[in-house]
C-alpha cells in the first residue's frame, strides 16, 4: 500500500556497499524500518544520504506492505530544514544521544499522534534555542509520559524516588532510588515546560548524574532497553 507521511529519522545503517536501512518513526505507522537501496552511490535519485541523518524531519511517500519485512520508500523531502541541529557541535552530539535514546525505546508499529506531536515540536525547539543545556533531561522525562512510565507526582515532598516503582516515597528500599540534590533536581523538571528548563541550574556532575538514573530509569521498564553508546560523547562534549 502507498502511503504518504511526515517522519522522523531515529537510525541509519550502511547495508552492503551502497545501501542504507533507516528507522523512522513515522506519523502514519509508528515506527517502520526501509531499505535505501543504492543510496550511497546513487547521484539523480530522489532520496540522498543526507535526508537520513538523526531526527531529520521528513514527507515520505513509502510502500507500507505491514509484514515485519523491510518496506521500501518512493519519495522523501525535508518539511522542516533544521538550521542548528546537525551543525552546532553540542547540538549535534545531544542528537546523537536522543536518536539512540528513541531507537532503543520506541517498538511499536502503530499510529500515535501524540507522541509523533511531541518529537516533532520538540526538535523544532531545540533546533532554535541556544540554552539546551538541560534539554535531554527534560525531553526524556516527558517522553517517558508518551512511553507509560512518566513518574506518579503524588507524595512529592517525600524523601526519595523509587525508580523502579516510579514514584516518591518515605519507606526504605532496596530499590535503586534517587536522593538528595538529585532528587531535588527531578522535582523542579516535573510540572514545567520547554522555555523554563534554562531557569534550572545544575553543576555538571550533578546533570551527569541525573541523567544516568534516567537512563535507568528507562532501562528498568523497558523490556529490552540497551544503555546508548552515543552517551560518552555526550558526557565528553558538555564537559
Amino acid at each position: 500500500m502507498q502511503v504518504s507521511t511526515k517522519g522522523i529519522v531515529l537510525t541509519s545503517l550502511k547495508y552492503g556497499d551502497t545501501s542504507l536501512i533507516a528507522k523512522i518513526f513515522t506519523a502514519s505507522d509508528g515506527l517502520k524500518s526501509y531499505m535505501l537501496k543504492g543510496i550511497l552511490t546513487s547521484k539523480r535519485g530522489k532520496l540522498r544520504t543526507s535526508y537520513f541523518q538523526p531526527l531529520t524531519q521528513l514527507e515520505l511517500v513509502a510502500i507500507h506492505r505491514n509484514k515485519g519485512m523491510l518496506e521500501s520508500i518512493r519519495e522523501a523531502k525535508v518539511y522542516n530544514h533544521y538550521q542548528t541541529l546537525h551543525t552546532n557541535i553540542a547540538k549535534n552530539a545531544m542528537t546523537i544521544f536522543l536518536a539512540e535514546m528513541l531507537g532503543n525505546s520506541i517498538h511499536e508499529e502503530e499510529q500515535n499522534m501524540e507522541l509523533f506531536n511531541f518529537l516533532e515540536a520538540s526538535f523544532q525547539w531545540l533546533d532554535i534555542k541556544e540554552d539546551i543545556g538541560n534539554f535531554h533531561l527534560y525531553f526524556l522525562l516527558a517522553l517517558s509520559k508518551y512511553l507509560g512510565f512518566y513518574p506518579d507526582t503524588n507524595q512529592m515532598d517525600a524523601s526519595s524516588f523509587d525508580l523502579l516503582e516510579g514514584e516518591f516515597t518515605n519507606t526504605p528500599s532496596l530499590n535503586p532510588m534517587l536522593t538528595g540534590e538529585n532528587l531535588n533536581h527531578l522535582k523542579l523538571f516535573l510540572g514545567i515546560n520547554f522555555d523554563a528548563i534554562h531557569t534550572i541550574k545544575m553543576r555538571k556532575a550533578n546533570r551527569q548524574q541525573l541523567l544516568q538514573s534516567l537512563i535507568l530509569y528507562f532501562e528498568l521498564h523497558l523490556q529490552g532497553f540497551r544503555k546508548p553508546k552515543s552517551l560518552a560523547i555526550l558526557n565528553e562534549v558538555f564537559n
